[in-house]
C-alpha cells in the first residue's frame, strides 16, 4: 500500500508537528522497523506507554468534572470502556490512520492494518507524540476532539452488548446469545470471529482479539440494524 503523506494526517487531526519524526515514530510498527536495514526506524512502542498515560490523566480529569454524582467504580467502570482497545480503534478509525501506518511485509499481508490492537496502539502513540512535541494543551485537544467528543453516540459502540440484551429483553425479540464461528492464529496473537443470533437468526457478526471483543462488535453491528441511537 502506497503510504499517505504525513502533511495529509496532521491535517486531519487539526495539529503540525514541529518534528515530523515523531510523527513518524507514533506510526511505525516494529515489524516495519525491523525491516529498516540501514536506516532503522524507532518504532511506536515507548510512544504508546507515555501516550497511554497521558491519555488516562486527560479521560479521569473528563469524566470526574462531568459526572459529579458518580462513584469511583462507576467513574473507573466508564473510563475502562472508553480506553479500551477496540473502543481507541472505533475513535482512530473515524479519521482514517490505519492508513498511514508503517507496517512490514510479512504483517500487512496477514492483515495487521486492520487489527485493533495496532490500531489502538498508535491512536496512544500519537497522543505522546503530540505531548512530547508541545506538551499537554494540545494532547488533550486532541483526545477530547477524537476520544472524549460526541460519548453519547459512542457509548453504542462501548456499551454495545448491554443495549443489545437491553433491547432484545424490552421488544422480546428472542433468545439473543453469541456463537463463536472461527479460531485463528497463535496463542498470542489469535482472531476470533463471532456471530450475535436471536434464536436461530444471525443479526451481527464481529472480530476481535478477544471473544468479548469480539462479541462487542457483533452486538454493535446488530443495534446498527435495529436502528437504535
Amino acid at each position: 500500500m502506497i503510504q499517505k503523506s504525513l502533511e495529509e494526517l496532521e491535517k486531519k487531526i487539526g495539529y503540525v508537528f514541529k518534528d515530523k519524526n515523531l510523527l513518524k515514530q507514533a506510526l511505525t510498527h516494529s515489524s516495519f522497523a525491523n525491516e529498516q536495514k540501514i536506516n532503522k526506524f524507532d518504532d511506536y512502542e515507548r510512544l504508546e506507554f507515555l501516550g497511554d498515560a497521558v491519555l488516562e490523566l486527560v479521560s479521569s480529569e473528563f469524566l470526574f468534572q462531568e459526572n459529579l454524582s458518580m462513584t469511583e467504580g462507576q467513574l473507573t467502570k466508564l473510563r475502562a470502556s472508553i480506553v479500551c482497545e477496540s473502543a481507541l480503534a472505533y475513535c482512530a478509525r473515524e479519521f482514517g490512520v490505519e492508513e498511514y501506518i508503517l507496517l512490514g511485509r510479512g504483517e500487512e499481508i496477514t492483515g495487521g492494518r486492520n487489527r485493533d490492537s495496532i490500531i489502538s496502539d498508535v491512536m496512544e502513540a500519537i497522543i505522546g507524540a503530540i505531548y512530547l512535541d508541545s506538551g499537554m494543551e494540545q494532547a488533550v485537544n486532541y483526545i477530547r476532539r477524537f476520544i472524549l467528543s460526541d460519548l453519547e453516540h459512542k457509548k453504542l459502540f462501548y456499551d454495545a452488548k448491554t443495549i443489545l440484551q437491553e433491547v432484545v429483553q424490552r421488544d422480546n425479540k428472542g433468545n439473543l446469545h453469541y456463537e463463536l464461528l472461527s479460531e485463528e492464529g497463535p496463542d498470542h496473537d489469535k482472531l476470533f470471529v463471532v456471530e450475535a443470533r436471536i434464536d436461530d437468526r444471525k443479526i451481527g457478526t464481529g472480530s476481535g482479539r478477544t471473544k468479548k471483543a469480539a462479541e462487542q462488535k457483533a452486538a454493535f453491528e446488530a443495534l446498527g440494524r435495529f436502528n437504535v441511537n
